[in-house]
């Protein structure tokens, strides 16, 4: 069966000033914008090989995830700051929505709100949050949130996990949308039905179906946010983060050099091609005359001159990594 989405984007319905834990709600939001100021982590990366550096999402994900929810306690400062809460914590479940519950502690099913909570590692190859989002609208209630964390390794290489700015966003206005620019606003023509979930309540058991579907679906789309446009600004804008000295954009760039199948040849002559292009689009380091290729000076005119001292360390460093590969 499907269902016909209205054409009008949704609107955000989120809790009314005068619902009784509101200062709570709004004291978590809080905790979860300042958690790249008390985000702490024990975990500590080194020796990872350059061609796995893309799957630290997949590999530190749920730990990353874990270690948020462990900030979120400790701070409780933040969202309970007159004690009124003691009783309740944040805690994690497997395999049902959401991943983290804000409940008390002797009755598990008084919950206040919940987080639907994913890591994102900043300089994954896909350059976007691969979060996939399914849960229909009426298993969100109007307090629970979508968080996205975005992290990397303190010193990008090696170290332990640093978080930025977090995407907060109401979980029911996310499913609402993501709905909306499936069945409205995407360009295709194949079926833009869903299939929405029925008899459906906020804080689902793990056996209660409460995925909305699409009708035709190749591509396995459904459900990534990040594609949906709602994201556009928050993404660019941490594109734009400097990691030591340099924009994530670029360090991304750098890091596509090295893939799982890249011989040991092949990434050499990438990264020289890199190193010269560094070269060129630095000031009175190379001079370009009629003997420079066409190709490598236009590569180095997309590299910003403000950049290319800190892309250099950058060159020297993965070269380091190969050599340690040897």
């Amino acid at each position: 069966m499907t269902d016909a989405i209205s054409g009008v984007p949704p609107c955000r319905c989120l809790p009314s000033g005068d619902w009784e834990h509101f200062q709570l709600y709004s004291g978590v939001r809080e905790a979860i914008a300042s958690l790249p100021t008390h985000f702490r982590s024990t975990t500590q990366i080194s020796g990872i090989l350059a061609t796995d550096l893309h799957t630290l999402n997949t590999v530190l994900g749920a730990t990353i995830e874990e270690q948020v929810v462990r900030t979120l306690n400790q701070a409780r400062k933040i969202w309970d700051p007159k004690q009124q809460y003691e009783s309740c914590r944040f805690d994690r479940q497997a395999q049902t929505f959401p991943d983290v519950l804000l409940r008390k502690l002797a009755d598990e099913r008084n919950i206040l709100l919940g987080i639907e909570l994913k890591g994102w590692y900043l300089l994954a190859k896909e350059g976007e949050p691969s979060l996939r989002f399914q849960t229909t609208s009426a298993a969100c209630g109007k307090q629970d949130l979508v968080v996205v964390v975005p992290w990397v390794l303190e010193n990008i290489l090696s170290g332990s996990p640093v978080v930025f700015e977090p995407f907060i966003e109401s979980a029911r206005y996310a499913a609402e949308y993501r709905n909306y620019h499936w069945s409205s606003v995407r360009k295709t023509k194949n079926s833009r039905d869903i299939s929405i979930a029925k008899c459906v309540s906020p804080y689902p058991n793990k056996a209660d179906h409460i995925l909305d579907t699409p009708a035709f679906d190749r591509g396995g789309n459904f459900g990534r946010l990040a594609r949906t446009g709602f994201m556009d600004d928050y993404i660019k804008a941490l594109d734009e983060v400097r990691l030591c000295g340099i924009e994530a954009k670029y360090w991304r760039s750098f890091f596509s050099i090295f893939r799982e199948n890249t011989t040991d040849s092949e990434a050499r002559v990438a990264l020289e091609n890199l190193r010269r292009r560094v070269q060129l689009a630095s000031s009175n380091v190379l001079q370009i005359d009629q003997s420079t290729p066409s190709q490598h000076i236009e590569l180095a005119r997309s590299i910003p001159a403000r950049v290319a001292q800190s892309a250099a360390a950058i060159a020297d460093e993965l070269e380091r990594l190969l050599d340690d590969s040897d």
